[in-house]
């Protein structure tokens, strides 16, 4: 009997794979199942087809190809990247890339450590990255209108040797901020670190509790398109050493730095955490949880949104109030866009008019600024509700066209979805789709404040108050003292008064009064709530306050300006305090 010759080539294989897919899976199997579907059909296939590509096999949540170029390859993964953050989709892929000798099975599948080691730097790559090895970067540099940064030496699971690796980054030829010892600029958005916590504890196990929860960290706080992230691989250089705050801000080039510690002690788990201003020095936050050491991922979990919930939105006022002591000769979009926030949050007449200027700045200057054309439509839209509008039906329009505006910019940006889903409800009503596009922001990004509120405010308005008020709920989880608070407590309460929880919309219209007295909307939650309990008094005393606030509030009024749809105790108790009309 002949004995088979085995059969080996030279290829470049290319390994890509969904980041965070099982934790995907467990928060919306379906949609991530579809998408990933989608993802494979519509961006892969085609994408090696084109660059002459074949599919060796896929998996739940990868694929493997095989190319007969490293060119080719480095091409396609490019460009697969960037149709991803050109909002494509809503899944980001971590790509290895690796140009080695394979063995060629019977059926046409490929083995050997040529494939294991393209899986392996997959596997390392940063979220949104592609990963290459020293042998394919041998054979691309220069060619590709590319740049390349030295990762060093990679110590890859079951490996022998290590690899040196390489990350790809697009559109220039190794610019100078990547070259060894050059010193990053400050990108024009706010930028963080998060280095590796300290394990105190001595426990070998407790460092991998302790990087995983890191790296969940990152993960959270990437999904926010207006923060820029330092991927885990140059954050976890720092692993182990003792650093200075600035060094590690001028080497990383980010202004902010995360930082903190694990122990272990009696069963339980102490994780203390610092946010630190890179270039002053100053401590900007910090906290202590201390949690039962039972379900290791349960309590990676819960550590990732307080410590998330907490500094972003820190990170946010932090950065505006440095937007408002900048010269205003030099503003860039975001700056606009910052001032526009500012003003925005004062939710008065004044400044709902001054950010839609500061955020038609903000688009004149970068017309792909999808988030801030949806910031604007959303100030038009409160013009409508809130009474201010000079001309009812020029808001209601611009305010359609600006969230369409936004959709057709960046559809995968989940503070972008939330803020157009929330408007649709008010100026446009299709319940289906609104709720479609709220549930859609919060897959995208569940430890979103915005998107939890406006998620809140379509269900309130589609009929749904238990849902909504589910949604308020946990948004106040995730951002207790954001200056957004008001209008998601008042919410909060109207959908309380459709669930006759009234004590309830009182407490959340009380809370809303003492942070935002100005806020009118709090005393139609107030005195309809008061009415439906009998305690007319107190009715008619928010009742004139309302109308000391918005002199031509009436009835009829406010249903027609939108949001009210389903609001029939809301109403019934306005009538009851006394209201016009």
């Amino acid at each position: 009997m002949t004995e088979q010759r085995v059969q080996r080539r030279l290829a470049a294989i290319l390994a890509a794979d969904v980041v965070g897919y099982s934790a995907l899976m467990q928060r919306a199997e379906e949609a991530t199942y579809a998408e990933f579907e989608r993802l494979k059909h519509e961006l892969i296939e085609p994408g090696l087809s084109r660059h002459d590509g074949r599919l060796i096999k896929t998996t739940g949540d990868g694929a493997l190809a095989e190319f007969a170029s490293p060119s080719a390859a480095v091409r396609c993964a490019v460009e697969i990247q960037e149709s991803i953050r050109s909002g494509q989709s809503s899944l980001e892929l971590r790509i290895g890339i690796n140009l080695g000798e394979v063995i060629v099975g019977a059926d046409g599948d490929l083995f050997g450590d040529g494939i294991n080691i393209a899986v392996r730097l997959e596997g390392v790559a940063s979220p949104g990255g592609i990963l290459i090895s020293e042998k394919v970067y041998s054979e691309v540099e220069g060619k590709l209108d590319v740049g390349f940064e030295d990762r060093g030496e990679q110590q890859l699971k079951n490996i022998s040797k290590p690899v040196r690796a390489f990350a790809v980054r697009a559109g220039a030829h190794s610019p100078p901020s990547e070259r060894p010892g050059a010193t990053p600029p400050l990108p024009d958005k706010p930028s963080i670190a998060v280095l590796p916590f300290q394990n105190m504890s001595g426990d070998a196990e407790q460092e991998y509790f302790a990087d995983g929860m890191v790296e969940e960290i990152i993960t959270a706080l990437s999904r926010f398109k207006w923060l820029f992230v330092i991927a885990r691989n140059s954050s976890f250089t720092f692993k182990g050493r003792a650093v200075d705050i600035k060094e590690v801000g001028r080497r990383l080039g980010v202004r902010y730095v995360l930082e903190g510690s694990v122990r272990k002690a009696s069963g339980k788990v102490r994780i203390t955490g610092q946010l630190i201003d890179a270039i002053t020095g100053a401590h900007i936050w910090a906290d202590r949880f201390e949690r039962d050491l039972t379900d290791v991922f349960a309590l990676q979990d819960e550590v990732t949104v307080a410590v998330v919930s907490a500094i972003q939105p820190k990170l946010l006022q932090i950065e505006i109030g440095l937007s408002a002591r900048r010269p205003s000769e030099n503003l860039t979009a975001y700056d606009f866009y910052l001032r526009a926030m500012q003003q925005y949050y004062l939710m008065t007449r004044e400044g709902l008019a001054e950010a839609i200027t500061l955020a038609h700045r903000a688009l004149e200057l970068d017309p792909r600024f999808g988030f801030v054309a949806a910031l604007a439509g959303h100030c038009h839209m409160r013009n409508v509700i809130w009474g201010h509008a000079i001309d009812p039906q020029f808001d209601r329009k611009e305010a359609v066209r600006l969230l369409r505006l936004a959709l057709s910019i960046d559809d995968g940006d989940s503070e972008t979805l939330a803020l157009v889903s929330m408007i649709s409800a008010y100026m446009v009503g299709d319940c289906e789709s609104e709720i479609e596009m709220a549930d859609r922001a919060i897959a995208l990004n569940p430890n979103s404040y915005r998107a939890w509120t406006c998620r809140g405010q379509v269900y309130r308005i589609a009929g749904l108050p238990e849902e909504a008020v589910r949604s308020f709920e946990l948004a106040i989880r995730l951002s207790p003292i954001d200056p957004r608070l008001p209008v998601t407590l008042v919410a909060m309460g109207m959908a309380f008064v459709e669930l006759r929880r009234f004590d309830e919309a009182i407490v959340a219209g009380n809370k809303c009064r003492r942070q935002n007295a100005s806020y009118s909307t709090a005393y139609r939650c107030l005195a309809s709530a008061f009415a439906h309990l009998g305690r007319d008094a107190e009715a008619r005393e928010a009742a004139a306050l309302l109308l000391q606030l918005d002199p031509a509030f009436t009835i009829s009024a406010m249903i027609a300006r939108g949001g009210y749809p389903n609001a029939k105790l809301l109403i019934e108790g306005l009538r009851k305090a006394g209201l016009p009309e």
